[in-house]
């Protein structure tokens, strides 16, 4: 695969046909870390919340050649990496160098369909004449662009198809860039293991080697029907068009947020129904806070609560009207914890909110209502935290004895997106992490 990777000083192969782009972050949460900790470059280093429950949310690549991986426990990361260097994970600043990055990239082009944080597909076809560059030029361009002003290298991948710019971006991992030319993408595909096909997990990759395929080539000369009677219909022919490189999806712009949430693993299992109500509380806060920031609100509230043996359940109710107010969001957080979840040791508690719009419906007012108005106090908390950190303006009731407890400031609420990976969560006993 190595003479697909572009080299620095090679002229830039022939990528005619090639208008879609895989950009990825290399290690993106350290990487920003570690603008301001150059003295750490070279050594392993993951962002975590560092406590026995903690899981690894990004890892370095020095730390990567020890078996550390994002999602995986802190406490195996250390185990496995004795001398492994946290870093608390800095509320605010991956969502601002994410919007500067991909500001970038629609510069370049409106068609910027991003995955994640740290991730987007780009349709350059219609740029390429009004920029008059190829598209492996637009890929060069935003990898110096990124480091240049972000202090932050990417990878990027060059293809025709979705699916194969994203295998070619993760091929040019770390700091590379990887062209297939269109008339190549079966040479490029055919030699890799089934595996690399998209949507092959564990089971579907036993199923296929049961069938003697172990390549791509395999799948691709493989009778289709025999294909879809072992696998099914929609999965046989699915990888059988991935085989012969075929991939249809086109870039999806903007694609509107699910729900946002946001849940916290204790270090210590929880009993109290009062502390976890506090908790119910942090979290509200930050859900309506990032609601407000987004300029949506939502009208299904749910919880999910994980207990000491890993059962979970999850509980919802839909509001009369849309809401973006903390304490509305918290009282029916509050409801659902007591009305639905028995008693016992917790380990995990979360509080989503879902059902978006953009509540240009407007909001019902009650003249002469002698409520106060919860939202504007929260909207001024919003202008005071902007100002002078998530700290400055929290309730009251979440002050005291617990102040150490959480003394730094919390990351942001976490959107679900129509497409994309999904956030990073707590691996299960049963079930090994994704990455």
């Amino acid at each position: 695969m190595g003479r697909f990777r572009v080299r620095p000083g090679e002229p830039l192969p022939d990528d005619t046909g090639c208008g879609m782009l895989h950009v990825d972050m290399d290690a993106f949460f350290v990487s920003v870390e570690l603008r301001t900790r150059p003295e750490l470059a070279g050594k392993p280093v993951v962002v975590s919340g560092g406590g026995p429950r903690a899981v690894v949310a990004a890892a370095n690549y020095p730390a990567r050649k020890f078996g550390v991986r994002s999602a995986m426990p802190f406490s195996t990361a250390k185990r496995l990496c004795p001398h492994l260097i946290n870093i608390p994970p800095t509320g605010g600043l991956y969502s601002e160098v994410s919007r500067g990055v991909m500001g970038i990239f629609r510069e370049l082009t409106p068609l910027v369909e991003p995955l994640s944080l740290d991730e987007a597909f780009l349709d350059v076809s219609g740029a390429l004449r009004r920029l008059g560059a190829t598209p492996a030029s637009l890929g060069a361009q935003l990898r110096s662009r990124v480091a240049a002003e972000h202090g932050i290298t990417c990878s990027v991948g060059v293809a025709k198809v979705k699916f194969v710019a994203k295998l070619a971006s993760g091929m040019a991992k770390p700091d590379g860039m990887v062209v297939v030319p269109a008339a190549e993408t079966l040479a490029f595909l055919h030699p890799l293991p089934v595996s690399a096909l998209w949507g092959v997990g564990a089971r579907t990759e036993e199923q296929l080697r049961r069938l003697g395929l172990d390549t791509i080539a395999d799948v691709a000369a493989f009778p289709p029907e025999r294909l879809k009677k072992s696998l099914g219909t929609a999965v046989g022919e699915h990888l059988y068009r991935l085989a012969h490189g075929v991939d249809e999806r086109a870039v999806v712009v903007d694609s509107p947020e699910k729900s946002i949430g946001a849940e916290h693993t204790f270090d210590v299992d929880r009993h109290s129904r009062a502390e976890l109500g506090l908790e119910l509380l942090r979290l509200a806060t930050r859900v309506g806070a990032t609601l407000r920031e987004r300029g949506v609100r939502g009208r299904t509230v749910s919880i999910k609560v994980r207990f000491a043996d890993f059962r979970t359940i999850t509980r919802a109710r839909t509001l009369v009207s849309a809401t973006d107010v903390a304490r509305e969001i918290h009282a029916v957080a509050v409801a659902l914890l007591t009305e639905h979840a028995p008693t016992g040791a917790v380990r995990l508690i979360g509080v989503r909110v879902e059902g978006l719009d953009t509540g240009e419906a407007g909001e019902q007012l009650v003249f002469e209502s002698p409520a106060p108005r919860w939202r504007d106090a929260e909207v001024a908390a919003d202008v005071a935290r902007s100002k002078f950190g998530s700290a400055a303006v929290r309730p009251a009731s979440l002050l005291g004895p617990r102040e150490s407890f959480r003394d730094r400031p919390a990351p942001p609420a976490r959107a679900v997106h129509t497409a994309g990976d999904p956030p990073v969560r707590e691996p299960s006993p049963t079930s090994p992490p994704t990455s």
